[in-house]
């Protein structure tokens, strides 16, 4: 006899360099392993074009929860309050977590196990006919549960009506939102990895190009293109990080809470969360059927990660600009204008960042939708769906697209090279020469504690070069020497060394080792820094984390 695997395989996170945070599992009561055999595979016949008719009837049926009532919503009701027209994506999930249910309903004695044979088979027949598009949905059963409950009634008949033992639609729909959850997580991190290689690998395709490095837009110090990159490399990481964070957390099974109190029937809930690949039950019921933070939570991450490209595509488009002209995008990454011939845009980038509105849009929507719901199930999160599917749809659309844009970009080496020297991007490097000016060894340093004892004696300039210089003043003495650049319309390097001792005469020949683009990023030696063997060190981190081929 031939075991069927009740449940997908639960995908592993992408990134296992990253940590995971240890899980609190519950301990729980020993039982068997869920497994269904193919046997009495042949006890449900049904044509798809049979079900698919009787699916398509125009006349209304009864509710499911009908029952105590005497007439029908009207159509405007109806109309408003359906929600297939979206959460029919959840029909795997759904599919799934009925499998485990009604195998552990019959586990527990609560239906036979030929019961649960030929509501398998059943669940089995629908999924088929959904996957191959042949599926009716009908509005007037709701919902994605409400329309695979019926159709499985519709086939199989009295059988179907055990499924929803012990079970709730407030429970069900979401285990089937974790579930949902929990594979676009591992889909979206996939799309971060892929990113993240394809900026790696532009970096090592520009070793040792120095560009300008800005902060509040204007040009502030020399900077490795590599440096920039792999600087959007590791929000990259964090961005990850967050999101395997948010599927550890989000891991935890609510099926069986029912509407919110839970049941006194004797189920297994141990048993379904392990079939459907949780960490464990949920503790507190009523928690289970309202929390709504793991989809929060996840579309907070999307919301980083969307503000992350929004700020690569900025950059991005403006260096592709005329003002600019440090990269040129190929062709194929690129879009023209319907009345200017010459035109050659950055759509793609200007796209990433427009969308990243919409993301963040889709977690404000969440939260406000929230904020004021009182314990338990409120009907108000239906309507959390459309903004957490438009999230990671848009969100896996912008990360494509980035990598796609990477692989497609030229950086204009010349270009930049001609636009590096304005700026004045070594004064910084001119500052730090002078608090390094005049270091001494141990035996002056004694020399000089003995010589602060007669300081007053000793001229400024005698103090300065056995303590150094202090870097408030080194920074006023380049200040003055930038501003005599400036009425000289030159640049620190075109100053003379006469110039130079004119603001100061702490000033040597060796400060022209310290001057110039090339010979400040030279200078950087500190941890994580531009320096030349820094940002080595670095490529070489993520090309081993990552698994980037040298060649």
């Amino acid at each position: 006899m031939e075991s069927l695997c009740l449940c997908e395989p639960r995908l592993r996170p992408i990134n296992q360099h990253l940590s995971l945070p240890k899980q609190t599992v519950i301990s729980k009561p020993p039982h068997q392993t869920i497994s269904f055999s193919r046997t009495n595979l042949n006890v449900v016949s049904c044509s798809s074009k049979t079900m698919n008719a009787d699916l398509s009837s125009s006349s209304k049926e009864v509710k499911l929860w009908g029952g105590r009532f005497e007439e029908s919503v009207t159509d405007a009701v109806e109309k408003f309050s359906e929600s297939i027209s979206f959460d029919k994506a959840l029909y795997k999930q759904d599919i799934m977590g009925s499998r485990a249910h009604a195998t552990m309903l019959a586990h527990q004695g609560l239906m036979s196990n030929s019961d649960r044979d030929i509501i398998l088979q059943g669940l089995s027949k629908i999924e088929r006919s959904i996957d191959n598009k042949e599926f009716v949905w009908r509005t007037d059963r709701e919902d994605v549960h409400m329309n695979i409950e019926a159709a499985l009634t519709d086939i199989v008949g009295e059988p179907a009506k055990k499924l929803h033992t012990a079970r709730s639609r407030n429970d069900q729909v979401v285990t089937d939102l974790r579930l949902w959850c929990r594979d676009a997580i591992d889909k979206i991190v996939s799309r971060v990895k892929f990113l993240q290689v394809a900026l790696v690998t532009l970096a090592k395709k520009n070793d040792g190009l120095i560009v300008p490095g800005y902060t509040h837009l204007q040009r502030a110090q020399p900077i490795l293109l590599q440096h920039l990159l792999l600087s959007y490399v590791e929000q990259l990481e964090r961005d990850a990080g967050r999101l395997i964070d948010c599927r550890n957390r989000l891991n935890f099974c609510p099926l069986g809470a029912c509407a919110l109190a839970g049941t006194g029937l004797p189920i297994d809930r141990f048993m379904t969360s392990d079939a459907l690949g949780f960490t464990a039950p949920m503790r507190n019921s009523i928690d289970a059927v309202s929390d709504r933070d793991f989809v929060l939570e996840f579309l907070s991450a999307n919301s980083i990660i969307a503000i992350h490209l929004s700020r690569l595509g900025e950059e991005w488009v403006l260096w592709a600009s005329e003002e600019f002209g440090f990269l040129t995008p190929s062709d194929a990454v690129s879009t023209g204008s319907s009345i200017m011939p010459q035109k050659k845009n950055p759509d793609p980038m200007e796209l990433v960042r427009g969308k990243s509105a919409r993301v963040v849009g889709d977690l404000v929507t969440l939260l406000v939708l929230c904020k004021g719901l009182p314990q338990a199930y409120n009907r108000d999160l239906q309507e959390d769906k459309e903004p957490l599917f438009d999230s990671v749809k848009t969100i896996m659309g912008m990360l494509e697209v980035s990598a796609e844009f990477a692989q497609n970009i030229t950086f204009n080496g010349n270009r930049i090279q001609k636009a590096l020297p304005a700026g004045h991007l070594d004064a910084t490097t001119l500052a730090d020469y002078l608090v390094n000016k005049a270091r001494l060894g141990s035996f002056l340093v004694i020399i000089a504690r003995v010589v602060t004892i007669f300081r007053r004696l000793f001229s400024q300039k005698i103090v300065l070069f056995i303590w150094g210089i202090p870097f408030r003043t080194s920074h006023d003495i380049v200040g003055r020497s930038v501003a005599l650049c400036v009425s000289k319309n030159c640049q620190l390097l075109g100053l003379s060394l006469h110039d130079l001792r004119s603001i100061n005469p702490v000033f040597d020949e060796d400060v022209y080792e310290f001057l110039g683009v090339e010979n400040s990023v030279k200078k950087f030696s500190s941890y994580g820094s531009t320096g030349s063997q820094c940002v080595a060190d670095q490529l070489g981190f993520w090309i081993d984390k990552l698994n980037i081929s040298n060649n």
